[in-house]
């Protein structure tokens, strides 16, 4: 049983960009859930935070059926990585940069 929440993290959108804010990955779903999932990563680590501390995710798409076919793929790192997480799945119709195929944010507990 888990203790209550000391700390909280809410980590906005992350996406497939590079470390000077480029978008990377263009076309190409798998590719860009990797390195969104990686940029989380980063975000988490950087505030002392772990995936497994991931309580919720939500993921904003421009392509559903992409996405679903890549979900395995997802579901493997997270479950690698202890994140036993409530998750939301949402069809949009655009991110902010038209290469940008998947947004993902995150709420992690401590």
């Amino acid at each position: 049983m888990r203790s209550a929440a000391q700390r909280v993290l809410y980590c906005a959108g992350q996406v497939s960009v590079d470390a000077e804010g480029n978008p990377v990955n263009a076309g190409d779903m798998r590719a860009q859930i990797t390195q969104a999932l990686d940029n989380v990563d980063a975000v988490l680590g950087a505030a002392g935070f772990k995936m497994s501390d991931v309580v919720r995710l939500n993921f904003y798409t421009t392509d559903v059926d992409r996405t679903m076919e890549a979900w395995p793929l997802i579901m493997e790192r997270l479950a690698q990585a202890g994140c036993r997480q409530a998750s939301t799945l949402l069809g949009v119709a655009r991110l902010y940069h038209p290469d940008i195929l998947i947004e993902i944010e995150a709420t992690a507990v401590q």
